[in-house]
């Protein structure tokens, strides 16, 4: 079959990286399939629109403005600008192509007339499925970017209508989690029920061995934190959707304990907040450093004892962060801090490998440390794994797409 991908997602320079999409690709690609990637090549890396074949891997790298890790006003009108500049290169090198899957990822909901073309040009045959990884405009009203009401409310009732067309355009919606379902059939009614299903952030997972003692301790010396203690980490982006102010205050309430130690490594609009609270009050219990290489903050996650995890209080909609995955895999427990709408928390409650605390609560944090501190941290951690293993592993995703052709 030919499958076509098409994501704001810039990673594409190297298909073998570990990622939810890049092992998504591998996997149709190692099925037999023949895979077009349609992804944007941003201005920071001063790249031309182009295509790279590697095997059944057809990537077409477009030249977008900057998309991700941007100001607000560039990030807006580069997802606009998306749909024209993806057609116009959909249509000049992959024209010939007819496809049997349309896949596609939000953000962004602006890919409408991408997906009409490219149905077209197969003969109204091709299925569409969308991988719902971001609930737009809604999470963006929750942030205070959008509004329902007053001036806000025309860009927000402009995006309402996008996402409204592209959840028709979709013969599937792929969820993330039990709460995605139920949210997007809440809030959607004209949406059947028939067609929305989970479809996980998931992983290609390889032989990984969880750090011995001794190369943990190297580890964790290299980067200064202790090595005779529990390490608990949080890794990601630093920016308004993970409520770091809350992150900033539950480190606070814990920053001179002796029992464990804190790292947090990332990059954001939020950074040099955390950064500056940091280099002020000078915390025992807390180290905060500058994001990592993939590589090299994967071997300081498997040397570390505890994953974190923090969203936003605010949100109403049920985000599910795919930075579970490497804590999962790496064999560790997690804390969830998040709003009361996401279920990641419950379902690590529910399966024994972690504690949920709501974002708005610090002294629930605390409890969750502290509880963690009491338990066999191995042994939750392994029920995490296998967890994993039964619901979050690629061919989970790539199944849930290819039983509606087989």
């Amino acid at each position: 079959m030919n499958i076509l991908f098409l994501t704001m997602f810039p990673g594409f320079t190297n298909i073998e990286a570990r990622g939810i999409y890049t092992d998504l690709m591998r996997k149709f690609r190692d099925e037999g399939h023949e895979v077009y990637i349609i992804h944007p090549n941003e201005r920071r890396n001063c790249r031309p629109t182009e295509v790279k074949t590697e095997g059944r891997i057809h990537c077409l790298g477009v030249r977008t403005l900057n998309v991700t890790k941007t100001n607000v006003v560039e990030k807006g009108i580069g997802q606009l600008m998306l749909e024209s500049q993806f057609k116009r290169a959909l249509k000049k090198y992959f024209g010939n192509v007819k496809f049997d899957i349309i896949l596609y990822s939000t953000p962004p909901i602006t890919f409408n007339k991408v997906i009409k073309y490219a149905k077209k040009a197969s003969d109204g045959k091709a299925m569409t499925y969308l991988l719902l990884k971001d609930i737009f405009p809604q999470n963006a009203v929750d942030m205070n970017m959008l509004s329902k009401t007053g001036v806000k409310s025309v860009l927000y009732k402009m995006f309402r209508r996008k996402e409204e067309e592209l959840y028709r355009l979709s013969d599937f919606i792929g969820c993330m989690s039990p709460a995605n379902v139920r949210y997007v059939l809440k809030h959607n009614p004209e949406v059947s029920a028939d067609k929305v299903e989970i479809a996980p952030n998931s992983v290609d997972l390889v032989p990984s061995e969880v750090e011995d003692e001794g190369v943990s301790a190297v580890i964790l010396t290299r980067y200064g934190l202790p090595t005779d203690k529990p390490i608990f980490i949080y890794g990601g982006n630093l920016g308004i959707p993970q409520g770091i102010p809350f992150l900033i205050d539950c480190l606070e309430a814990n920053a001179d304990r002796t029992d464990c130690h804190f790292v947090i490594v990332g990059s954001g609009t939020y950074y040099q907040r955390l950064s500056d609270w940091y280099n002020k009050r000078k915390p025992k219990a807390v180290t905060v450093m500058k994001g990592l290489p993939k590589v090299d903050y994967d071997r300081l996650v498997r040397a570390c004892h505890v994953g974190l995890i923090f969203l936003d209080y605010r949100f109403t909609i049920p985000n599910f962060p795919s930075r579970l995955l490497s804590y999962l895999e790496y064999k560790m427990p997690v804390i969830a801090c998040t709003d009361p709408n996401c279920d990641t928390g419950y379902i690590a409650e529910e399966n024994g490998f972690g504690i949920y605390a709501p974002s708005n609560d610090v002294k629930a944090f605390t409890y969750a440390v502290d509880k963690i501190l009491t338990v066999d941290i191995k042994s939750m951690g392994e029920k995490g794994y296998e967890f994993m293993k039964a619901n979050y592993l690629v061919e989970h995703t790539y199944n849930a797409v290819m039983k509606h052709l087989l």
